[in-house]
């Protein structure tokens, strides 16, 4: 072996054992969470290509909030309305089944926009019909995505689990989704961006038909009816105020910037900053990479002290960048306020996740994500309905200004006024399930 070859497989041995210590790559030992892992970053990167292919679409065709604000409220409502019957269903059935024919909805809905865009003879109601069928199936994934994990992944690893997910999320969907959706609208055009977004829903359930799937043992005496089961996990939730505490600020921080950022984000690179698909791509993506560094960061280690309070404060930062947006003058300070949103938003959710498993019966935890997705994003539709109007009386940066200051301190009034709000991490709950040593425990059942 010459000394170049040596030096070289030394370096590359040194790489994977420094890989190998990362505790955010740990749960990829095991083969089912892996294979779910690795569709769910191929579907995200899809994602991210139709985020900037939709809103490019539309406004090309459109150019107006109002119209892309209603395809916001068609993917929307039917979320609202189908995610607490989704929670009830991901916790009788298979969980993995469910998340096949999920992805079967979006992917169909997506190649029937993307041959309708590809013949020309797209219609803004065809638009918004598509897109409700691709909320149906986004209100069966979330609840058995979000429930599924405890199931596959040991308790010890959860944060590791979740910090991996939201490692995934903005690198795929916020950081190389919407940089490769620039790309291919700015060169090829929409319609191939979406087909290339439907094949990635086709590949995440090839990977789930891999798995070999869970046992999951049925509650003796069967299942109750459906709205049993439903008040059982509503029951569940207003009995502990941290819970329906975060649902609710969810609720109106959402109603504040979720319209903004999905309507007027765009407008504003596109009318106002001169920008073009792809430097729509270069936003989104700043984000996903603010995303990636705090899900890294995030990974290394288990919750820390006072978790409910640090997630509290990363959603109210990530509110409050919204207000940057407001204020750009140019593309990279829009850049700038993209990167700290999605930092502080991956904070929140990978400890939310992991306090929402850790603390929740897994034979009520699908029941618990459709309740915390749908009081969560009950306000989505009322934003998304507002932001044109607002838009038109305020104009754009006067709507982005004002959503991130109002939903920035609403975050945090529920965090300091809401009596319980921080009970887990008073009473001795987040330590009674906080592992000894969660980066050095092993699973039993690895690949």
């Amino acid at each position: 072996m010459t000394p170049t070859k040596a030096t070289s497989r030394s370096l590359s041995s040194g790489t994977v054992t420094r890989l190998a210590r990362l505790g955010i790559v740990k749960p990829l030992a095991l083969r089912d969470f892996r294979l779910l892992w690795l569709g769910t970053v191929v579907s995200f990167l899809g994602d991210g290509v139709y985020v900037v292919a939709i809103a490019w679409q539309v406004y090309d065709q459109w150019n107006r909030p109002g119209a892309l604000a209603g395809v916001g409220i068609a993917w929307s409502l039917p979320q609202v309305v189908l995610v607490l019957l989704s929670g009830v269903l991901s916790d009788r059935f298979d969980r993995r089944k469910l998340l096949i024919a999920a992805d079967v909805i979006r992917g169909l809905s997506i190649a029937a926009l993307a041959t309708l865009v590809t013949l020309g003879v797209l219609e803004l109601w065809q638009v918004y019909a598509l897109v409700v069928c691709f909320g149906v199936g986004q209100s069966l994934y979330g609840p058995a995505h979000n429930s599924i994990l405890p199931d596959l992944v040991p308790k010890q690893m959860l944060v590791q689990a979740n910090s991996l997910a939201q490692f995934s999320r903005p690198f795929a969907m916020t950081l190389l989704g919407p940089a490769l959706g620039g790309l291919l609208v700015g060169t090829v055009g929409a319609g191939l961006a979406f087909y290339v977004d439907a094949g990635t829903f086709a590949f995440s359930a090839l990977m789930l038909l891999m798995m070999r799937g869970v046992t999951r043992v049925t509650p003796e005496g069967g299942h109750a009816s459906v709205w049993h089961d439903a008040r059982e996990g509503l029951r569940f939730v207003f009995q502990r105020p941290w819970l329906w505490a975060g649902m609710a600020a969810a609720t109106i921080s959402l109603l504040c910037v979720w319209g903004p950022w999905e309507v007027l984000v765009p407008y504003l690179v596109k009318n106002e900053l001169g920008g073009s698909a792809t430097s729509l791509g270069v936003v989104f993506a700043a984000g996903g990479a603010g995303a990636v560094m705090a899900a890294v960061t995030m990974g290394q280690r288990d919750l820390p002290r006072r978790p409910i309070t640090r997630l509290y404060w990363a959603w109210a930062i990530s509110a409050f960048a919204m207000i940057g947006f407001g204020v750009s003058g140019s593309i990279w300070q829009a850049m700038l306020a993209s990167f700290v949103m999605e930092s502080g938003i991956t904070v929140l959710l990978v400890l939310w996740y992991t306090l929402l498993q850790r603390l929740v019966p897994s034979s009520i935890l699908g029941r618990v994500s459709s309740l915390d997705w749908l009081i969560s994003v009950a306000g989505v539709p009322l934003s998304f309905a507002l932001v044109g109007p607002l838009a038109e009386t305020v104009g754009t940066r006067g709507t982005l200004i004002l959503a991130g200051a109002v939903g920035g301190i609403v975050i945090l009034l529920f965090l300091y006024l809401v009596p319980g709000s921080r009970a887990p991490e008073r009473d001795g709950s987040v330590e009674a399930t906080r592992p000894a040593d969660p980066l050095t425990e092993r699973s039993s059942s690895p690949a």
